[in-house]
């Protein structure tokens, strides 16, 4: 339902907010109120044809906007806010909860929202495209699964026909892009990448590009720890070694002590080891440079990772396979078609069949509530076609 409705410069109306309740509403007033443009409203908003003359004299633009409840409606938002723009010069705005829409769009999401009576305009009952629609919802969900499996088929026959019409192009095309596939495939394979190997090759330039910063600093601090830390801790052993007999607590700090000592002997061997990896010679940075420049080459080429590139080098041995098989491949996908247009023939079948049985419910109920005049226009909700 509509809960709001804003229109601004349609006709004689200057800026208006109507609020709708729930059920009925009706609008009175005597001729030449505005009843009318309201209605006209309701039809810009639903996508209709919109004459610049109804733009109110000595405005620029035309506005109306509708704010809309739908409490049913499983793939849509329940609060829904249509607007649509349109200027003397013809532009057209169109959105929907914020969205840019064309004016098609538009009419096409309100057609099954809004239906106006009376002019002969909007009325989708009288749309022979959406009769199948009303008696789809009026065989409730005994369609619906049959519909969707169906559906389903139809995307994957869409699939198949398209890659068979495109069978590779012709014996020269083939040639060409299975060149273009094996000088990719041979390029990546040469290069043998192995996953991570980026980022250890960026750990170890970097180490490059700071070797002597790296190298001045742990030489300070083997120094500090050589040279102060080990010998103070070793005269304070020492101290304590000639009292540990007086007090047992002497004994524990003194064996604490000695541990620590061996601690930072240990730490004082791993630093100069550490100090021997920082020397890299001028062939090894080279080599470094060179291998990230190449993976950086074949990034920009097949991929933003190592990972993707692997992964389009299986999709490029798979498309050689295709081709190099193509006939053999073509054979079975003809043959996965033939074997989904049969599926689908018998989920047709069965809408059919379920169609035609509420088809003639529907009919029956539309005979006993409306056809009581008997006109053409009766005829027409009378015929669903299935």
């Amino acid at each position: 339902m509509i809960s709001t409705l804003h229109i601004k410069n349609v006709g004689i109306i200057d800026d208006i907010t109507i609020e709708l309740n729930d059920g009925l509403n009706i609008l009175t007033g005597e001729t030449g109120a505005g009843k009318t443009l309201i209605i006209d409203s309701l039809q810009i908003i639903s996508g209709g044809r919109f004459s610049k003359e109804m733009i109110r004299k000595g405005e620029e633009f035309s506005y109306v906007e509708a704010s809309i409840y739908l409490p049913n409606e499983k793939n849509l938002d329940n609060n829904i806010v249509i607007s649509r723009e349109i200027y003397t010069n013809g532009r057209n705005t169109c959105k929907i909860n914020g969205r840019l829409v064309s004016v098609s769009e538009l009419k096409n999401f309100m057609r099954d929202i809004i239906d106006i009576h009376g002019q002969h305009e909007n009325q989708s009952l009288l749309d022979v495209n959406m009769h199948i629609k009303y008696l789809d919802d009026f065989s409730n969900s005994e369609l619906l699964s049959i519909k969707e499996k169906y559906i389903r088929l139809y995307e994957e026959y869409k699939k198949l026909r398209d890659e068979i019409n495109q069978n590779f192009g012709d014996d020269k095309e083939k040639q060409r892009e299975l060149d273009l596939l094996k000088y990719q495939k041979n390029e990546i394979e040469e290069a043998r990448l192995k996953t991570n190997e980026e980022e250890e090759l960026d750990v170890i330039r970097t180490k490059m590009l700071n070797a002597e910063k790296i190298s001045n600093n742990l030489l300070e601090a083997e120094n500090q720890i050589s040279n102060n830390a080990i010998d103070s801790i070793s005269l304070a052993v020492r101290a304590l070694e000639k009292i540990e007999s007086l007090d047992s607590k002497y004994e524990e700090s003194l064996n604490s002590l000695k541990s620590i000592y061996y601690d930072m002997q240990e730490l004082s061997r791993d630093i100069e080891e550490y100090s021997k990896d920082t020397y890299f010679d001028e062939e090894e940075r080279n080599n470094i440079e060179e291998r990230l420049d190449l993976i950086y080459t074949l990034k920009r080429k097949y991929g933003n990772s190592i990972e993707e590139i692997l992964k389009y080098n299986e999709d490029i041995k798979e498309r050689i396979d295709k081709i190099e098989n193509s006939e053999e491949y073509v054979n079975k996908l003809k043959a996965k078609l033939k074997e989904v247009i049969s599926k689908m023939d018998l989920y047709a079948k069965e809408m059919h069949d379920i169609r035609q049985k509420y088809s003639e419910k529907l009919e029956a109920k539309i005979n006993r509530r409306t056809c009581r005049f008997r006109n053409e226009k009766c005829k027409i909700f009378c015929k669903v076609r299935v």
